[in-house]
């Protein structure tokens, strides 16, 4: 889901003074528009799939129902893999493409959550997953501990929540399922703020408008993206009402 690699010397670089470091204040915060326009962007991309999708309901149960939903997933996966270890090697218009496709893709998996759950539901779970990511992300903004410890530990839960969904794949446990449920909502939680404290540096990669600021952008956009998307799906499983 996106944590496979970091971007830019900040990792772990939250206190600028410590460090020696000089924050631009103009320009960091001319990158974390960027990173927020494009993120955005996305799930705008995320969201009109979806809806379009919705109106061919035959088709989406055909694609669930078959063999294909994997090869989306799997495509899923292959583009936040490509984008996580190989954006120091392609071009920030490469990078950009594969953000927007990666986007695009998701918007299946919303199709399925229209299909599945009511609108109402769907409506007041999204108030609540960006009034949540709203809050977490300028806690990790403001912040003045250093949150890169604790990235370890969401790091380590996530691949526990997935290896837990791999699982009841086969044993269809309701207890497990919200038991996931309610994991995945914490760790996403917390990688919301971790990832906003880690993406304020990320503008030192490049001057703005460089391959190396534009990439780190797109980044910082997918980072972040993954993080209000699964907080979505997570909410969802655990307060969401399935149609009849």
């Amino acid at each position: 889901m996106g944590r496979f690699g970091s971007w830019g010397p900040a990792r772990g670089m939250y206190d600028p003074a410590a460090s020696g470091i000089q924050v631009d204040v103009q320009e960091q915060q001319k990158f974390i528009t960027k990173v927020y326009s494009w993120m955005t962007i996305g799930l705008a991309i995320t969201g009109f799939v979806g809806l379009l999708l919705q109106y061919q309901p035959q088709l989406v149960i055909n694609i669930a129902q078959s063999g294909a939903i994997w090869i989306i997933f799997l495509v899923q996966l292959g583009l936040v893999v490509l984008l996580s270890f190989a954006i120091r090697k392609i071009s920030a218009s490469i990078a950009t493409l594969l953000f927007l496709l990666y986007s695009a893709s998701v918007g299946f998996t919303i199709a399925l959550v229209f299909l599945a759950y009511t609108t109402a539901s769907i409506a007041g779970t999204f108030f609540i997953t960006a009034g949540t990511f709203g809050a977490m992300a300028f806690y990790g903004y403001v912040t003045k501990r250093d949150l890169s410890s604790i990235g370890n530990i969401l790091f380590m839960g996530l691949i526990g929540v997935l290896i837990a969904m791999i699982v009841n794949v086969f044993l269809h446990s309701p207890g497990l399922y919200y038991a996931i449920s309610l994991i995945g909502v914490l760790v996403f939680v917390g990688l919301t703020a971790y990832d906003n404290q880690r993406i304020k540096y990320m503008y030192l990669v490049g001057a703005d408008g460089s391959e190396a600021n534009q990439k780190a952008a797109i980044m910082g956009a997918l980072q972040l993206y993954l993080d209000f998307i699964n907080l979505f799906l997570f909410l969802l499983r655990l307060f969401g009402q399935q149609r009849r």
